[in-house]
């Protein structure tokens, strides 16, 4: 009889059932796990496109850098508007194949894009490939948490790394195919969507199995997460942990929709070697996202926090004076360092609510698209008004607000103690 580990991906995802071993079904969950992983990035290649076109789209339809931000806070915002009420919904009626058809809607989107021919026509395009990651996002954290066997930082840390993996290849097919072959090449992206609706489909079918064989067992499982916290210091520590979200994303969009034109008018580069920059500061992104997790479930994810946010400020203070090369250095250290806080963050305030996991997922997903959509919209104005340094070296100043961290409440304190107790070899 054929293993687990020599099954292709669709087995194993349909390998865990009620008469299965543990060990089986603990491959099968974490081919769950990595097929979410590589859906997410399939899912950030394709939504990445979008900011990595703006150069092509700014020559082609005369747009100023105002234009350029309402772009990204078209995709942003309609995410940001929808992922909440997803949550809302889909925790009290989940929905099997919702993953999938949410990747229609990027779908459409990448064809929209592909062919339009007016701004307004790249807003509802914009918007419609942030329609797909409204719904994406949230179900997507809900299964890896599912799946994670309790260990919710490392699910979300894979999860997260497959985006922004993703994120980081967008800007790399769109210099090498799309701003060589033009705005209909965009239309080959739209094969993307169709392979991780492929992989959400068998995704889905484990979801449905898993949720009726924990049917009869959901208040245990929601009472596992509790913390003896009032009400009050609840909204204060989700309000705190908003905050640090604000300060990561408006940096991180600063870079990830201006990064281009800093490099351009600074240094003079081309645009294809300025999308081969922001490729690697993405990268950064995308290998710093897999530490925060596993950190956070061994030593506690309030120490990753402070780490991840303050922790950056030096090298943003220095980046806006650096040369080429120390640009390029610092970018990839601001990815790596930074970019572990958002795992640590969405898992912190799922356990200060437990059992709103597609709540907190949507709400979380939901201001780090919004607000990175509106800071980029701002930020635009304020480039069109003053200059593309200038806002670098305002938004340097913006992970001073990781002081906010010494706000959030101790609640890990028996988690750690519990899990060092279990780990052989552990000094407790």
């Amino acid at each position: 009889m054929e293993s687990v580990e020599s099954l292709p991906l669709a087995a194993k995802l349909g390998a865990a059932t009620p008469s299965t071993p543990v060990a089986t079904a603990q491959n099968a969950t974490f081919a769950v796990i990595l097929a979410l992983s590589f859906s997410h990035m399939l899912n950030d290649t394709m939504q990445s496109l979008i900011p990595a076109l703006y150069p092509m789209l700014k020559q082609t339809y005369s747009l100023n850098y105002a234009q350029i931000g309402l772009i990204t806070l078209a995709f942003y915002f309609t995410a940001a508007i929808l992922q909440p009420l997803v949550g809302i919904y889909t925790d009290r009626h989940p929905q099997t194949y919702a993953l999938a058809a949410g990747m229609g809607s990027t779908f459409i989107g990448l064809i929209l894009l592909s062919t339009a021919s007016s701004y307004p026509m790249l807003l509802i395009a914009a918007a419609l490939v942030g329609l797909g990651s409204s719904v994406f996002h949230p179900e997507s954290s809900r299964v890896a948490r599912l799946a994670s066997g309790g260990r919710h930082g490392m699910a979300q840390s894979m999860f997260q790394v497959g985006g922004n993996v993703g994120s980081s290849l967008g800007p790399l097919l769109a210099a090498y195919i799309v701003l060589r072959r033009g705005q209909g090449s965009i239309a080959w992206f739209s094969l993307v969507a169709l392979v991780a609706m492929t992989v959400l489909t068998m995704v889905g079918r484990w979801y449905r199995r898993e949720r009726l064989r924990n049917a009869a067992r959901p208040k245990a499982r929601a009472a596992s997460g509790s913390v003896a916290l009032s009400k009050r210091r609840i909204v204060a520590a989700i309000s705190v942990l908003f905050m640090l979200i604000l300060s990561k994303y408006v940096y991180i969009g600063s870079l990830s929709s201006y990064y281009t034109f800093y490099l351009m008018n600074k240094f003079g580069l081309p645009i294809q070697t300025a999308q081969v920059y922001l490729f690697v500061f993405l990268l950064s992104v995308a290998l710093g996202t897999v530490v925060g997790g596993p950190i956070g479930d061994r030593f506690g994810r309030k120490y990753v926090i402070w780490v991840s946010i303050l922790g950056v400020l030096p090298f943003t203070l220095i980046l806006p004076f650096a040369g080429l090369f120390w640009t390029a250095v610092l970018s990839v250290v601001i990815g790596l360092i930074l970019s572990s806080a958002f795992s640590a963050i969405l898992v912190f305030a799922q356990e200060l609510v437990p059992g709103k996991v597609g709540l907190i997922a949507g709400l979380f997903f939901g201001f780090a698209f919004g607000i990175g959509g509106l800071g980029a919209a701002a930020l635009g104005e304020l480039a069109d008004l003053t200059s593309i340094e200038h806002v670098y070296r305002l938004c340097a100043y913006l992970p001073l607000m990781g002081l906010l961290t010494v706000f959030l409440p101790n609640i890990e304190g028996k988690r750690l103690a519990a899990r060092r107790a279990t780990v052989p070899g552990v000094a407790t």
